[in-house]
């Protein structure tokens, strides 16, 4: 059993190293199939829970280091994000988009507030927490949830219940979509939609990657710039919350970053090249913390929890079905606008792609967006969930 602290955050990070890199050592086709259905982030949360479970960590003897180290590397990874989140490409998205992309986080959110509805008395004490950190993953990424989780002080018991509905059910939302595209033409005849909008040119030349190489130059002041917006942030979440007591330290610093990291995007700052990479690094790094820290051995009532994350996708799927009926909305537009609320950057481009190849910036400006609305809207949606508690 690991008690000292410096080595179980080394055991974290190397075991979340080798997990990522699985799919890139073995690539055949039985394989691949495996890591399309648990993708790196799903064996990090399993693979930790697992050690977890099994004692690997004293989790007394290594609770300062977690609790020193997550927070703010949560922070900077947040910050890093969103530096990728260039409101001026976000607008050229057309209003169509826009529009299926908002109904998405509406009907995600009405579902998260439905499903705790009729699931309250089963789902466990202060729910409507860990509820509402999935509903920021669900409206926007990984980072949205641990931010959310950080403003709320969502307990890592009731995080290991959302993590697995966030696993589960979101894993086979994403292979459903994958599959539903294939009936586009069937769908869009129905819906009588007219796709000759759907045109990505527009933000194809700004949404491709760059061709410079990541130098160590850029590397080290990203993340000299990302620690030192968490570290200020935290400050200044400090003395907001004294001034204006409305909301906690924990949200404020959250809010702090989120306004830094859109504003910060729209400069040349935001153009360097390894936001991506770094702030994929500490998304990997945060949430093989998190989930070090959830025993599966205490989680009873998991299929509950399963359940309920059923019920949110059901009432999503259903209200985006009408509204792209009633607004002659194509599935493109309705599949990717989805999937990069529930997806983020990680599957909304692969859907898009798998539309047309000349659309995948347009999944991946959608993603981005996730990310902005995402911590706002979980939140909202929690202290919704909270007043039916």
């Amino acid at each position: 059993m690991i008690k000292d602290g410096f080595m179980y955050i080394a055991v974290l990070i190397f075991l979340a190293a080798i997990l990522v890199n699985l799919p890139r050592i073995f690539k055949g086709r039985i394989a691949q199939n495996i890591f399309s259905f648990a993708p790196p982030v799903v064996l990090i949360y399993m693979g930790m829970m697992l050690l977890c479970t099994m004692k690997m960590w004293d989790l007394g003897e290594t609770a300062e280091a977690y609790s020193t180290l997550k927070n703010p590397v949560l922070y900077a990874m947040l910050f890093l994000m969103l530096l990728r989140c260039d409101m001026k490409k976000i607008l050229k998205l057309g209003p169509k988009m826009l529009i299926g992309f908002f109904a998405a986080s509406i009907s995600i959110g009405l579902g998260f507030v439905v499903s705790f509805a009729v699931f309250k008395g089963s789902l466990g004490q202060e729910a409507w927490k860990a509820m509402g950190a999935l509903c920021g993953s669900w409206m926007g990424g990984g980072g949205n949830m641990l931010a959310i989780q950080a403003a709320l002080n969502v307990s890592e018991d009731a995080m290991a219940y959302a993590l697995v509905m966030d696993s589960i059910c979101g894993t086979f939302y994403v292979m459903f979509l994958l599959w539903a595209i294939g009936f586009s033409h069937k769908f869009n005849a129905w819906t009588k939609a007219d796709t000759r909008a759907i045109d990505g040119a527009a933000l194809e030349e700004e949404a491709r990657t760059s061709t410079k190489p990541l130098v160590w130059q850029n590397i080290l002041i990203l993340v000299g710039a990302g620690f030192l917006v968490s570290a200020v942030s935290q400050e200044l979440g400090v003395r907001i919350n004294q001034v204006l007591p409305m909301f906690d330290k924990a949200t404020w610093t959250v809010l702090v970053v989120t306004v830094l990291g859109v504003v910060l995007a729209m400069t040349p700052f935001g153009k360097l090249k390894g936001t991506e990479e770094i702030s994929n690094a500490m998304l990997y790094i945060v949430i093989a913390l998190i989930a070090s820290r959830a025993d599966l051995s205490t989680m009873g009532n998991a299929h509950i929890w399963l359940a309920a994350g059923i019920l949110i996708i059901v009432i999503h799927v259903a209200v985006m079905v009408i509204l792209a009926k009633v607004l002659k909305i194509d599935i493109f537009t309705c599949a990717v606008a989805s999937l990069a609320n529930i997806g983020g950057t990680a599957t909304a481009p692969v859907l898009a792609g798998a539309y047309s190849s000349a659309l995948v910036p347009v999944g991946i400006v959608m993603a981005l967006l996730g990310y902005v609305i995402g911590t706002g809207g979980g939140l909202l949606v929690a202290n919704l969930m909270r007043l039916l508690a």
